[in-house]
């Protein structure tokens, strides 16, 4: 079948739009029909060539729509399914899903960087020539394919603008204080950067019940929607005395649990001198893979509880169906999310709007 996809032909060129092919689909293969797709940061960095993938490439990978077809081994969804799709679809028996850590999956991480699904190969080409995957999903399309476990049902009663949201910044957000460390209630909690997924760590707070729940941003304008989504108070994260103001927020130990989500050095250096001696970080941004960071060794002591957390040790089947839930009930903000509704073929001003920093999610949204 023939659609059209927004294509990265070239790093640091617009995308283009154009027809492209897709393959009969193999055994465990779910073809989906987006009707939305968010557009991530994680979508630049291939766009900038911070992050390498071959090219040409479909980026996206927070898409939801409908399955409008199934391979004959594929029993966990039907044709008419709403899903939404997993940037991590794993294959549920290797060493580490064995060990209950699909995130490091091996097919997938074996075969995701290389643009193809998990048994090796793409489906997509175009003109003849070959066609790569981005994060087995490449939802910024009429049209994608997915292994099984990467298309998630959800009810029908979400609309599709907003589940798609659940597939990348909100699982990684919520679920990085609900299920990779579990905040207490009661509990102070600190969000350093309050874009999309560091929003979404204030709402997971929130639903864990965090007593105390602090953003720290330098834009004045996200520390004011932070406080919309459920931060008991907001500073400045690059004021002279930010680890003053947050001892006085929280008795002068520090907050309980940081979860860092601005993605620079300054921000992880801060949430290492922020937690209170005991206390947990939870590293969600990131920088190049090649670059190095630097801690001031005396921040690293005290029995300080480090982790890195990439999709909120999300179990998509479990996780999504319970946020789109979340949602339903009005107990989940994902309205507020969207900055920005737009077509296909308006795909580069949405990531000019992520170059700018002025937007917290575009979402293409397909007729």
């Amino acid at each position: 079948m023939k659609f059209q996809a927004a294509v990265l032909n070239r790093i640091n060129e617009p995308l283009v739009i154009e027809t492209v092919e897709m393959s009969a689909l193999s055994p465990g293969d779910v073809l989906v029909r987006i009707h939305a797709s968010g557009l991530c940061h994680t979508d630049l960095e291939v766009i900038q060539g911070q992050l390498a993938y071959p090219l040409p490439i479909i980026l996206g990978h927070e898409g939801a729509g409908v399955v409008e077809a199934v391979g004959s081994d594929v029993t966990q969804v039907k044709v008419g399914d709403h899903v939404v799709c997993s940037w991590n679809p794993h294959c549920g028996h290797c060493f580490y899903c064995e060990r209950d850590l699909p995130i490091l999956c091996e097919p997938f991480s074996r075969h995701q960087p290389k643009g193809v699904l998990l048994d090796g190969r793409s489906r997509l080409s175009r003109d003849g020539g070959p066609m790569h995957h981005f994060s087995v999903v490449s939802s910024h399309a009429q049209y994608c394919v997915v292994p099984e476990s990467g298309a998630i049902a959800v009810p029908k009663e979400i609309p599709f603008d907003r589940a798609c949201l659940i597939g990348c910044g909100v699982m990684t957000g919520v679920g990085a204080a609900t299920r990779k460390v579990r905040v207490e209630p009661g509990a102070s909690a600190l969000v350093i950067g309050c874009g999309a997924v560091g929003l979404n760590a204030i709402q997971g707070a929130k639903l864990a019940g965090a007593g105390l729940i602090i953003a720290a941003d330098v834009g004045a304008s996200k520390r004011e929607q932070a406080m919309h989504f459920g931060a008991h108070a907001s500073i400045d994260g690059a004021a002279a005395d930010a680890i003053e103001q947050l001892k006085k927020l929280t008795g002068g130990r520090g907050p309980d649990y940081v979860f860092e989500s601005a993605g620079n050095e300054k921000a992880f250096r801060l949430a290492m001198e922020a937690v209170r001696p005991g206390g947990n970080v939870v590293f969600l941004g990131k920088v190049n893979v090649d670059r190095d960071v630097a801690f001031r060794w005396g921040s690293l002591m005290g029995e300080k509880q480090i982790v890195r957390s990439s999709y909120g040790n999300a179990r998509p089947r479990r996780d999504f169906p319970w946020l789109a839930r979340l949602y339903l009930d009005g107990r989940l903000l994902l309205d507020e999310l969207i900055t920005r509704r737009i077509a296909l073929q308006e795909i580069n001003s949405g990531f000019d709007a992520i170059r700018r920093g002025d937007t917290i999610r575009e979402v293409v949204v397909n007729p």
